[in-house]
């Protein structure tokens, strides 16, 4: 998709409540804060000297950090904090200029600069690479996070530059070249530079990613409804930035046949519902563990009061990423633990303690 991020889906994004300059450890996890019922998860990052606070959504499906500025004077900026580069001694304009499109028709530009201390959870990355936005799309008005930070890899760059993970791992601020996160009504977490082992039990089951420097990308995905396997042999995006699941309409229009009483919810925009109170158990596997969406996460709410149907979390839409290619969100996410590992070029699932 060249410079285009992912799809926001109903956005998730990451929020800070942090100090996290109080931070000293360099394998550090991060709190994330659930906003308006799942719809996303934020936690804190701070940038400049002296730190500048803000709310963040840590994106999985894009590579890029941008926060709005004090020069953006629109409505969408008025309850957000904004980087100040007067007020940081460490700030150093760039040449060139960011922009960035999101699936879901938003967008996001800016100028260039870079600043010595971007902190997430006390790990830091000098000289990050980042835009302070001038411009925001109208629909990140209601975002309760200020900017984004995207987690995927240096290839799906708009600013052509080192994301701050891999900036923070190169300057051994990171101890180890993975991070994972917990997505939870309570209790998430963004760890990095490791794995919180109190989060989960058991091993981890890595799958080799299918693409080069581009997304969290796994190959030979099975999706089974029951015993019952309806797809097969198809990738996916695991995507922290989205907060439902999206697959071709075909294949999730097969998906759905299985299912008895289920029909098209919304044709526009691929939904379908199903019987609230007889959904079969629907998982994921990659030729290891059948991972398996919890009917609390594949339930997206009645189609109205007293129907009886209700909106599922799997949607059907051509999102541009290529042919068999599924994008799993939040609604997946939320089922297990979520390891993301560039030492292993991997995604590793293991079960929740």
């Amino acid at each position: 998709m060249g410079h285009e991020a992912l799809p926001e889906g109903a956005e998730i994004k990451p929020i800070m409540h942090m100090n996290a300059t109080s931070h000293h450890e360099k394998r550090q996890k991060e709190s994330l804060t659930d906003q308006d019922g799942d719809l996303e998860w934020t936690g804190a990052v701070s940038i400049g000297t002296p730190p500048q606070n803000f709310v963040i959504d840590f994106d999985t499906g894009s590579s890029d950090l941008w926060v709005p500025s004090t020069s953006c004077h629109n409505q969408t900026c008025s309850s957000k904090h904004k980087y100040s580069a007067s007020h940081s001694s460490t700030s150093a304009k760039q040449s060139g200029s960011f922009y960035i499109a999101y699936g879901d028709g938003s967008s996001v530009s800016g100028p260039v600069y870079t600043d010595k201390v971007v902190s997430v959870a006390g790990v830091t990355a000098n000289n990050q690479y980042f835009s302070p936005a001038k411009h925001l799309s109208d629909s990140f008005a209601s975002d309760p996070a200020d900017g984004l930070l995207g987690l995927a890899f240096p290839g799906l760059s708009a600013l052509g530059q080192s994301p701050f993970f891999n900036t923070a791992f190169s300057q051994k601020s990171a101890a180890n070249n993975v991070f994972a996160m917990k997505l939870a009504q309570s209790g998430s977490e963004l760890y990095v530079g490791g794995t919180d082992n109190s989060l989960y039990t058991g091993s981890i089951e890595y799958h080799p990613l299918v693409t080069s420097n581009q997304f969290w990308q796994i190959g030979n995905a099975q999706l089974q409804v029951g015993n019952n396997v309806t797809n097969s042999g198809f990738q996916t995006v695991i995507d922290s930035g989205t907060t439902i699941m999206y697959g071709p309409p075909s294949a999730v229009q097969a998906f759905y046949a299985s299912i008895p009483g289920s029909a098209v919810y919304d044709s526009s925009s691929g939904y379908y519902s199903y019987p609230c109170n007889s959904l079969p158990t629907v998982s994921f596997n990659w030729g290891g563990n059948n991972w398996v969406v919890s009917s609390a996460n594949f339930n997206l709410g009645q189609t109205q009061p007293g129907s009886g149907q209700c909106v599922g979390a799997l949607a059907g839409q051509d999102l541009g990423l290529g042919n068999n290619v599924w994008l799993l969100g939040d609604s997946f996410m939320k089922n297990q633990y979520n390891i993301f590992s560039f030492a292993q070029n991997a995604v590793g699932f293991a079960t929740l303690s």
